[in-house]
């Protein structure tokens, strides 16, 4: 069920009990933080989660939660995750944040929004086996998503969403719908996307989240998209299935030559 951000917040925060590590990071000149959570064995390799960089689309922050709170996440791996990276927006029910800002648009330059300065300061440093950041998309028919890097995780992805009987969205329509890129500056296929990140943060005007982190602190990224029309259960379920199908499909995936 929709909530507050506040009380999203309290819940992460009262996982500090089970040994998850919460902490507020400061936006830079505007008034709020982000929460930082961390959990699992810090000498694996990390995996890092997010969702909510949009604000009208409050399904990815709560995914995540459910999936800390049952203990779903794999334990081969630690995890940098980020519940909500637009807290303004999220609680407007808005795309933009408080600022009538994109922030999936500013993660370039060091960070274009306090949101981004913020988790790309805290990021400074680090690298990730794998980042996923999670979306929902009005115009889709059904789970779909964006992989850069390489590895073919996000075939796995739907592979278990099509186990799951789940619907995958055919991407068959106008690129309008799922981004600015043509058939010749990426591979599209059922359910995947397959872009050129330097055309796609071209022609965006900025770099998204998963295109800032690919390029320097990940190894693959993966931004997944589910149908905002569909129930909320639904959607929920969706990002869980398909988060968890990524991460084992990584287990294989990170032991692997570069």
């Amino acid at each position: 069920m929709e909530g507050t951000y506040q009380e999203l917040a309290a819940r992460w925060k009262a996982l500090r009990a089970r040994d998850v590590r919460v902490r507020e990071v400061a936006c830079v000149n505007a008034p709020r933080t982000l929460l930082c959570a961390e959990t699992g064995d810090a000498g694996l390799p990390s995996v890092a989660l997010c969702a909510g960089v949009h604000g009208d689309e409050p399904v990815g922050p709560w995914a995540l939660l459910e999936l800390v709170e049952s203990g779903a996440l794999s334990d081969r791996f630690s995890y940098r995750i980020w519940p909500c990276m637009n807290p303004s927006g999220f609680d407007a029910g808005t795309r933009e944040n408080a600022e009538g800002i994109d922030v999936n648009r500013t993660f370039g330059r060091g960070g274009q929004s306090p949101e981004a300065r913020a988790v790309l300061t805290a990021n400074r440093d680090r690298k990730f086996a794998m980042s996923i950041d999670l979306h929902e998309d009005c115009d889709a028919a059904g789970f779909y998503c964006y992989e850069y890097g390489g590895g073919a995780i996000g075939v796995a992805a739907i592979a278990a969403l099509d186990a799951a009987g789940y619907a995958i969205d055919p991407l068959e329509t106008t690129f309008d719908a799922a981004g600015p890129l043509d058939d010749a500056r990426c591979l599209r296929e059922r359910g995947r996307i397959v872009a050129d990140r330097v055309a796609e943060g071209a022609l965006l005007g900025g770099l998204s989240y998963s295109l800032a982190v690919v390029r320097h602190a990940a190894r693959v990224a993966l931004t997944f998209e589910t149908p905002s029309r569909a129930p909320w259960e639904v959607r929920m379920a969706m990002h869980g299935t398909a988060v968890c199908a990524a991460i084992v499909a990584a287990s294989g995936f990170r032991d692997r030559p570069a």
